[in-house]
């Protein structure tokens, strides 16, 4: 059976973290270029792995991480505030590429050179 109430904390814990990278003021974070894909919570709720990614790629997010984890205790401060619960969980911070590897994707996808020919209107002989 899945744990309704983990998932719901872990998606509440992502959003708060995400709202709050702009409010932090250490150098190793840039708030514009750093996004949190996901956060899983354990089952018993005590460790919450936060996965970030930067748009610098991995150098960033590695970066990123070590600035998140030196602000964990004001994070999980702010957790308890917004979500009311007695104890928020151990913060994890986990360096993702998958921005970087999205930007790539896009980067691929803009040098295919498709040609736009219109093809996806139907022609009223081929109705039939």
């Amino acid at each position: 059976m899945a744990d309704f109430k983990a998932a719901r904390l872990s998606s509440d814990i992502q959003r708060i973290i995400g709202g709050k990278l702009r409010d932090l003021k250490d150098p190793r974070i840039d708030a514009e270029r750093l996004t949190v894909v996901r956060a899983e919570v354990s089952r018993d709720r005590s460790v919450a792995k936060i996965y970030v990614s930067s748009l610098d790629g991995m150098a960033g997010a590695k970066e990123a991480v070590k600035g998140l984890e030196s602000a964990s205790g004001l994070l999980r401060h702010e957790i308890v505030a917004v979500l009311g619960i007695r104890k928020a969980p151990e913060l994890r911070f986990i360096a993702d590429d998958s921005a970087e590897y999205s930007a790539h994707i896009s980067k691929l996808l803009r040098d295919l050179n498709i040609p736009d020919d219109g093809g996806t209107e139907v022609q009223d002989d081929e109705k039939d």
